[in-house]
């Protein structure tokens, strides 16, 4: 809660402030990506890959399965533009899918 105003504080909003003072771009970079992941991919891709880096345009993302790495291939350039769009840039060139942890 910010003391001088009363009123809560979104944790983002902290994380984002933080991060750009003290995080190189690369880094703030993935933390906008991450706020635009659900909306971007849709819940069900949400449920089963995470982003987990980004680095010179490539989104690296973690997958449940081999089964959703083939279905996420397959998805990729939509899951790009969507992202892209969501994010208001073209950050995004191409995604890289792995057999990973995901995290809620």
């Amino acid at each position: 809660m910010d003391k001088k105003e009363g009123k809560l504080i979104h944790i983002s909003d902290v994380l984002g402030k933080a991060l750009g003072r003290y995080r190189p771009a690369m880094d703030t970079e993935m933390t906008r990506i991450w706020d635009v992941w659900d909306t971007a991919v849709g819940s069900p891709i949400a449920m089963n890959a995470k982003p987990d880096a980004f680095k010179d345009g490539t989104l690296m993302v973690n997958v449940s399965s081999s089964s959703w790495i083939h279905q996420l291939k397959f998805l990729e350039q939509e899951m790009i533009l969507n992202l892209n769009k969501n994010l208001d840039s073209e950050l995004i060139s191409q995604i890289r899918f792995k057999i990973g942890k995901i995290h809620s």
